[in-house]
Parts: C-alpha cells; sequence; structure tokens
C-alpha cells in the first residue's frame, strides 16, 4: 500500500489508518505520516503491517533519542512528541471506560504527566544469551561479528535470541556501565552465556535496582552446574565489588530450572545488605531482590497522592475536618503488594488491613509497617477471593473505604460480590489496565457511581497507562 497517511494512534503502541473500510495497525508512526506499508496479517476485518518507507514525516515526529529505537520493542513512543502521548493515553482511557464500562461517567481529570520522561525506572532487567539478535539490515548486509553472545532485552516473538543493549536511557547511566562491563568481562574471559535451548551457559540475567535514599542493588542470575562455573561466578562478582563500591546491595541466585523466573530460590548475598530503601514522604520502604515497588519513583509518590486523596480528601479537607482516630475510616486495601499504599495512607484511617496473593510481599508490608513506627496496619496472605469473605469482613470489621489496585486481569467476581455487600462507602480503584477497569466498573454500577477519574502516566514512550477511579455509593 503506497502513500497511505496515518491517521490516529491506537492500542498496543501502534497507529491506524482505514483503507477501503479496513482498519491497519502500524507501529512506529504517528498521525501524519504518510508512509508505504507492507501488509504482515490479514483478517476480516482489520489488518497489520509495517512501513517500509516513510514518504513524508508528520509535523509532530520527533527524532528518536534511542539507538535501538524500532528493533527493541520498550519504548515504542519515541518519535511522539510527550504531550501527544499524553492526549492518546487520556483518550484509551475514556475510550475503554465508555466502550467497555458503558456507565455514567463525570469529565475527566487532566492526565497527569512524568516529571522525567528518562532515566525513570528504578529497576531494569536484562538476559543474557548465546545468540544474539540481528536486524534485518544486519542479516542483509551479511554483517560478522566477533561475538555472537549478548546481553540485553528479548525481542518480540524469540524465546531465545537477545538483541543486544548498547545503551538504556530507562534508567540511571549506571545501568549501561553496569552491564557493558559484565558483558566486556565476559567476553576477556571466556564465560559462558546462557543457551535457552540447551540450558547450559553461566550468565543468565542480571537485575538492577536504585533508590532515591543512595542503595544500589545488582543481582546476578548464574546457571552454576559445574565446580568450575561456581568457581568463575564468585571471581566475577569479587571484581564487581572490587570496581563499583557504590553497590550496597551485591547479589545473586544459582537458577538451574527452565524458566527465568526466580521468586522460589534463596538469593545470597555476596556483598553489602539483602535490601534498598526507597523514600515516600517521611515513609522508608525496605525493597529486597523479590519485592514489589512501582518502577517510577517520583511519579508513584503523585499516583498514591491522588488515591489518597480520594478516599479521604484534600490534605486541607483532612486539616479542617480534625477528625479523632476513633472518627477515622476502616480501610481494605486489596492487592496491597508489600504495603506501598497501605502504609503510606495510615495516618489517615483508623486501621488498614492489607490483603495479598505473595506471603513474602506480605512479610515485607509488615516490616515497612515496623520500619516506619506504623501500628495501625494488618496483613493477609492468601488468594483475594479466598480471604476476602462475608466472613472475614464480619471478622474483621465493615470498611468504610475499599483501595484496590489489581492486576492487568482485573478482580475476580467473587472478590466483586463480597466488596457488594461490605457496602463500603467509598472504592478507590488504581489500575495499569483501563479495559479491565471497565468491565469491573460496569460490574459495580447498581450500587456505586463513579464520581472521579485521574489518568496517570507512570511510563513515558509506552501505551502503558495507570487510571484512579473514585466510586462512591449510591
Amino acid at each position: 500500500m503506497e502513500n497511505i497517511e496515518i491517521t490516529d494512534v491506537a492500542a498496543e503502541g501502534k497507529a491506524l489508518v482505514r483503507v477501503n473500510d479496513l482498519v491497519v495497525f502500524v507501529p512506529f508512526v504517528v498521525p501524519g505520516d504518510v508512509v508505504d506499508l507492507q501488509l504482515t496479517k490479514k483478517k476480516h476485518s482489520y489488518a497489520e503491517a509495517e512501513a517500509v518507507r516513510i514518504v513524508r514525516p508528520s509535523e509532530n515526529r520527533v527524532e528518536p533519542f534511542c539507538p535501538h529505537f524500532g528493533v527493541c520493542g520498550g519504548c515504542k513512543w519515541q518519535m511522539l512528541p510527550y504531550q501527544l502521548q499524553l492526549e492518546a493515553k487520556q483518550k484509551q482511557v475514556m475510550d475503554a471506560l465508555t466502550r467497555i464500562g458503558k456507565v455514567e461517567l463525570p469529565g475527566c481529570q487532566p492526565i497527569l504527566g512524568s516529571k522525567k520522561t528518562q532515566e525513570y525506572r528504578n529497576k531494569l532487567e536484562f538476559g543474557f544469551c548465546n545468540r544474539r539478535w540481528l536486524t534485518k539490515e544486519q542479516i542483509r548486509s551479511g554483517q560478522q561479528f566477533e561475538h555472537q553472545e549478548s546481553v540485553g532485552f528479548h525481542t518480540t516473538g524469540s524465546f531465545d535470541k537477545i538483541l543486544p543493549i548498547e545503551e538504556c536511557h530507562l534508567m540511571d547511566p549506571v545501568n549501561d556501565r553496569l552491564r557493558l562491563f559484565i558483558r566486556d568481562y565476559a567476553y576477556a574471559h571466556h564465560l559462558t552465556f546462557y543457551d535457552q535451548r540447551e540450558h547450559t551457559g553461566l550468565l543468565r540475567g542480571m537485575m538492577i535496582r536504585t533508590s532515591n535514599t543512595g542503595g544500589l542493588m545488582l543481582l546476578i542470575q548464574f546457571c552454576m552446574m559445574t565446580d568450575e562455573e561456581h568457581a568463575q561466578a564468585r571471581e566475577l562478582l569479587q571484581v564487581l565489588a572490587d570496581t563499583f563500591p557504590e553497590v550496597t546491595s551485591l547479589l545473586y541466585v544459582d537458577n538451574q530450572k527452565w524458566n527465568d523466573t526466580f521468586g522460589d530460590l534463596p538469593v545470597e548475598v555476596f556483598k553489602g545488605t539483602d535490601h534498598i530503601f526507597l523514600q515516600m514522604e517521611q515513609l522508608r520502604f525496605k525493597v529486597g531482590a523479590k519485592s514489589f515497588y512501582q518502577t517510577n519513583t517520583e511519579q508513584a509518590y503523585e499516583l498514591y497522592k491522588v488515591a489518597r486523596e480520594f478516599a479521604f480528601g484534600s490534605d486541607e479537607q483532612r486539616m479542617m475536618s480534625n477528625e479523632s482516630l476513633t472518627e477515622k475510616p476502616l480501610v481494605y486495601d486489596l492487592y496491597t503488594g508489600t504495603g506501598t499504599i497501605a502504609n503510606f495512607v495510615a495516618s489517615c484511617a483508623r486501621e488498614v488491613i492489607g490483603i495479598e496473593y505473595v506471603p513474602e510481599a506480605i512479610e515485607d508490608a509488615k516490616v515497612n509497617s515496623q520500619l516506619n513506627g506504623i501500628t495501625n496496619t494488618r496483613f493477609f496472605a492468601g488468594d483475594m477471593k479466598d480471604i476476602l469473605t462475608e466472613e472475614f469482613v464480619q471478622q474483621h470489621g465493615r470498611p468504610d473505604v475499599i483501595i484496590t489496585d489489581p492486576p492487568r486481569a482485573g478482580m475476580h467476581g467473587d472478590v466483586i460480590d463480597v466488596i457488594l455487600t461490605a457496602a463500603p462507602a467509598r472504592i478507590v480503584y488504581v489500575s495499569c489496565n483501563p479495559a479491565t477497569q471497565a468491565r469491573d466498573l460496569a460490574l459495580l454500577d447498581e450500587a456505586y457511581k463513579v464520581t472521579r477519574i485521574q489518568p496517570v502516566d507512570m511510563f513515558p514512550h509506552t501505551q502503558h497507562v495507570e487510571n484512579v477511579v473514585l466510586l462512591e455509593r449510591r
């Protein structure tokens, strides 16, 4: 298809155009681009294509800042000005709530953009592989490489190849220094890189976490099958400890499983502590290798401030009300994770009851309460639909406010039924998936009315968006 003008932004970081009543989705282009398209998939009502040539760039197009743009799928909207990204995300939220939810909605508050659009992440994970991903240009050129081994990101559609990453702008440049040092050391000392098909190779993965309190965590994931590999791993760790004194938490895992997850494996400390601290207002949160914490530190604060205001009113309103401890509301924090929201709002509540599936996360939540001298939180581990029952509510009290931050799949129907029975005055629904949030709002609509909507951009240059909704009992 030649000389096609892209007309709109679509889901999953793609753009779209209608050609003879056929909707065509295209990645890495922006509205106003005139392009030549090559169809890659065609269904009855839609097609997917790639732009093989930009005939005339849109006036809205900006130069991507990353050399891996277009191959690495992590930041698909780099060519779209940030203000237009925000407009597209707000539209995505309202389209989902309107089209899927089909409930009465108030006006949407302007999306909260991230102050940082680069180097905003506090966590990155990279994989090692003995097969490097080759771009189409590299394949066509016949370019030869001294090393096939690579460290970087998995590309879409490939489980056994890694795209070599020379620089990543999602995190402080320390991520590049650590990653490239390990790569070059491995080349020089002939360390083996993991083979996904054969399940061999010493270097398997690495995770970096940074902190706004000065901590720096580096975790190396090894696959140590032999005594020689154990010795090589310890030599590498010692070199890292000597070369990067700023690393305050140097950890490793021996993962001999067939998958890269290490949640069920012991994490060993080679140097320093097994955790770092992140701070939000006066609160400090202990974050270990397996802990969940929002990856955009500064924007997480903005997100939680929205949740707190929706649940309890603004700072000024709370000060004017001058509630006594006994008058404060009982709060349930569903899908509490490591208790970040629960601890963040505890000063506004009589008591906060947090529920989370992962037992380790609940232990972190309890530690974070103790660390900050918070005594009015209680945490329970288990499947949400099994823990949050009518009996549980009768035992622990009917909540005045429920804050819920479920995974992308949204809330289980049984959980929604218990919420409706518990009948809190307010529900604050934090979601990373407006589509499943909209589905759940429809199920709550019989008893609750949406009164406020606040999108928050946690991940610039991606299609992902968080959305906070306040529901009040009819």
